[in-house]
């Protein structure tokens, strides 16, 4: 298969599959004429890629899976410790984006957001740098 059709059966694009060859999670044979040609395997790899890409795991997670998927005989036990750190990083950014929200609501809530140029939005913007600076050094933290 040419890289089009590897392209649209994987459902990867080809400028990710030309950067994945460069970086060697694939590797392609090559044509006569000097054009990539994939085979089934790649496909299927190409597809397992796109499907671990999809689910947030790093290149070099995804590197590390694929290795794992080649070797029939790992352990589950290494996939699911690869699984769990990534779950706990997403937990972790969950966490941070539901107190950046519950900010932002608090926030949108306190301004009226009519003619007034009073703005509670703008005073936490503008203070940002005085938080955690003590009260006799205000004037100097925002310098």
């Amino acid at each position: 298969m040419n890289i089009g059709e590897v392209a649209e059966r994987s459902g990867v694009p080809s400028k990710t599959i030309r950067y994945y060859e460069e970086i060697g999670l694939v590797r392609p044979l090559r044509s006569g004429n000097g054009y990539r040609d994939f085979a089934a395997e790649e496909l299927h790899r190409l597809a397992f890629l796109g499907r671990a890409r999809s689910l947030g795991f790093s290149l070099e997670e995804c590197r590390t899976l694929l290795s794992l998927y080649g070797d029939h005989e790992r352990s589950s036990s290494d996939v699911k410790a690869i699984t769990r750190s990534h779950l706990a990083r997403i937990d972790r950014k969950v966490s941070e984006l539901q107190a950046l929200s519950r900010t932002l609501r608090d926030l949108v809530a306190r301004c009226h957001g009519d003619d007034r140029p009073d703005c509670p939005i703008m005073e936490d913007l503008a203070h940002a740098g005085t938080r955690g600076c003590p009260a006799s050094l205000t004037a100097s933290c925002t310098d």
